[in-house]
């Protein structure tokens, strides 16, 4: 590293957050603006010119994009015999939001995230929307070669478990159903509330058997909410 950057460095008030990638992830940011972006959660947005608010969404959006990628072609080689249904379920398994959640914790990115204490107990997503933007600036920052380096080998090789993922059927609906059909249950699908706009709109979706309410959830899409809702409907049920 060149000593004058070091220099530099130790004398930031950003020290801190240069020091943890660099601890983490094994790379010094070129613009660790984009880095604190992708740490400003939306109950924390900075106001600038015209009454705009700027938060983490943007890049949480890029972020999503680019991880999906990376996964979907680590998976692609990784398994060069398997049809694309159980490429998909595996993609799925290392980027649905509770894996997400806790990868952010692994890392320490939920230490660093700057949102307000409401927002924290409200928004379950918030730990993993912020790993999701997090990529996103490092893409904007390094380039998607070497995102994909990073993401590979300092975050799937060292915290996911890809043979134990392999093992685990996480199709909650389906064991739900199945389980229905031959206990001869009644499992019905709702969407209770739609909420937010746009690409950060959810859904919050209740599942019930025999008319008993089982499980609620929230997703980005009516499939991943039912899902996590059939989780919960399968943990009470002891399926």
């Amino acid at each position: 590293m060149n000593i004058f950057r070091y220099i530099s460095i130790l004398f930031s008030r950003n020290k801190h957050l240069y020091l943890y990638i660099k601890n983490i992830f094994g790379f010094l940011p070129g613009n660790i603006f984009l880095y604190k972006l992708a740490l400003r959660h939306k109950s924390a947005a900075k106001v600038v010119a015209n009454g705009i608010k700027v938060s983490n969404e943007r890049l949480e959006y890029l972020g999503d994009a680019v991880l999906g990628t990376i996964v979907a072609d680590f998976m692609f080689k990784k398994f060069p015999y398997k049809d694309e249904g159980f490429l998909t379920e595996m993609r799925s398994k290392v980027v649905k939001r509770s894996q997400l959640n806790s990868l952010a914790q692994k890392l320490g990115i939920d230490k660093l995230i700057n949102s307000t204490s409401e927002s924290r107990s409200l928004c379950k997503s918030i730990n993993g929307d912020a790993f999701e933007a997090f990529i996103g600036a490092m893409y904007l920052d390094k380039g998607y070669e070497f995102t994909k380096k990073v993401v590979i080998n300092r975050i799937i090789n060292v915290h996911l478990d890809i043979d134990t993922l392999e093992k685990q059927n996480l199709n909650y609906k389906s064991r739900l159903i199945e389980w229905s059909q031959k206990e001869r249950k009644t499992v019905e699908y709702k969407v209770i509330e739609e909420i937010g706009d746009g690409y950060k709109k959810q859904y919050l979706v209740e599942v019930e058997v025999d008319g008993k309410a089982m499980g609620r959830a929230q997703d980005h899409s009516i499939k991943g909410a039912e899902q996590l809702a059939s989780e919960k409907a399968v943990q009470q049920l002891k399926i």
